[in-house]
């Protein structure tokens, strides 16, 4: 019995207690949510899992992605950076290598987190079939939907699926252009080889069998995003939207089926448009979870498109974005480091806050940041700070001769001034 089943059935399971509990909402709230599938609680029969809920009226969730490539292929490295992602306060993973052996690096990985772990199986088997016959065109339908299953097996607890893109896609990509490309690894991978081989994309034609794995392995279903923008001036095109409306009717599909649904959006999108993009995907898919990549609200910012990226995804969660993947400085540029990884997590997670504190009318924590600062209260400043560690030691650094101020002020502190003549 899925997840969803237990909830259409009226049962309370103990994972939507734990989320109830998580976000301080009730286990009815939660069971409500997961039956009508305007949430989703990641699981996984094969390992223990940091129970996370995904969806409306709940904190705003932030996904780090790590993975090798072809041309860096470091496993120990890799391991780090899920450890990093985690002491940065990621709520989920997602393993993305694109080089080396892809089951043991995803079996280091899995076994160094006690987060949920994301992949996507079509990088596997299109690049198994580069190794093995010479190009990503000779991937053999049924390879994909095997490593499918093994990925679900190994521990992997969501998936990101490119099912929506199909020849009425690309018939729309084609049509009308783009000025920045295709820019999906699995976008270019599959639409190559439908075109090489003229041939429907297997996810899509062969859906019903997908989601018999999905269901068989509980695993949530991550509708791809294979037509997403990687440029500002591509966003929400004609492609992108097609896409959407696939893998909507979809979702509902295996929803019905019990299998949990997540649908991505899109990744390059100006500020003017994010708000039609959460409109437009929460319509069109019945309100199921949105995940936000990113988004990169301007392109002319490589080195610090962490940054670039937090602007986005706080606008998106503002907006009622439910799950947003972090971006790090490396984006365009090269594979990030582990320092890069907690960089990206810990401006993800700032973003994420910063749309709660709207959507969710959440500001208790910056009322008490607040109140520890009118107080000079320091030691609470810092259990309060998204980043104890950090603020501790830039002080630590430079600390005052007066150890009540900080050396931004020293003697001139306000607060200190101030705090003799009113009692706030």
């Amino acid at each position: 019995m899925s997840l969803i089943e237990d909830a259409k059935r009226g049962v309370i399971t103990t994972e939507m207690q734990t989320v109830a509990r998580q976000e301080g909402v009730s286990e009815e709230f939660v069971r409500r949510g997961v039956a009508e599938g305007r949430i989703v609680i990641p699981v996984s029969p094969y390992r223990d899992v940091r129970l996370c809920g995904i969806g409306e009226g709940l904190r705003t969730k932030v996904n780090a992605s790590l993975g090798t490539s072809s041309d860096i292929v470091d496993i120990d490295m890799e391991v780090e950076k899920a450890l990093q992602a985690e002491r940065a306060g990621a709520d989920t993973l997602m393993e993305l290598s694109t080089g080396g052996d892809f089951m043991e690096i995803r079996r280091r990985v899995v076994a160094a987190t006690s987060l949920s772990v994301g992949s996507v199986p079509l990088y596997q088997a299109f690049i198994e079939a580069a190794r093995k016959d010479g190009a990503v065109i000779h991937m053999k339908e049924d390879d994909l939907f095997r490593i499918t299953a093994e990925q679900a097996r190994a521990g992997t607890n969501f998936m990101a699926i490119h099912t929506g893109i199909n020849f009425e896609t690309l018939k729309r990509l084609r049509n009308q252009g783009r000025h920045g490309g295709l820019v999906s690894r699995g976008g270019a991978f599959m639409s190559a080889w439908m075109l090489h081989n003229e041939k429907e994309n297997p996810l899509y034609s062969e859906f019903d069998y997908l989601v018999e794995i999905m269901k068989e392995h509980e695993v949530t279903l991550s509708m791809g995003n294979g037509m997403r923008a990687g440029a500002i001036h591509d966003a929400t095109d004609r492609a992108q939207v097609q896409e959407l409306i696939i893998n909507a009717e979809l979702a509902d599909k295996a929803h019905e089926k019990g299998v949990q649904v997540i649908v991505e959006g899109p990744g390059h999108v100006p500020i003017d448009e994010i708000e039609a993009n959460v409109i437009l995907q929460k319509r069109v898919t019945n309100r199921r979870p949105f995940y936000m990549l990113g988004p990169i609200v301007t392109d002319i910012a490589p080195g610090y498109d962490d940054r670039v990226s937090a602007i986005g995804a706080a606008l998106s969660s503002s907006y009622g974005a439910d799950f947003i993947c972090y971006v790090t400085p490396a984006e365009h540029l090269a594979l990030p480091t582990p320092e890069e990884v907690y960089e990206g997590v810990i401006s993800s997670r700032i973003a994420a806050h910063v749309g709660d504190m709207v959507k969710l009318k959440k500001r208790d924590a910056d009322l008490e940041m607040g109140h520890a600062r009118r107080d000079l209260d320091w030691e609470r400043q810092f259990q309060v700070a998204i980043n104890p560690e950090r603020a501790r030691r830039i002080r630590s650094e430079r600390m005052p001769a007066d150890a009540d101020a900080c050396t931004m002020c020293g003697d001139y502190c306000a607060l200190k001034i101030v705090n003799k003549y009113f009692n706030f």
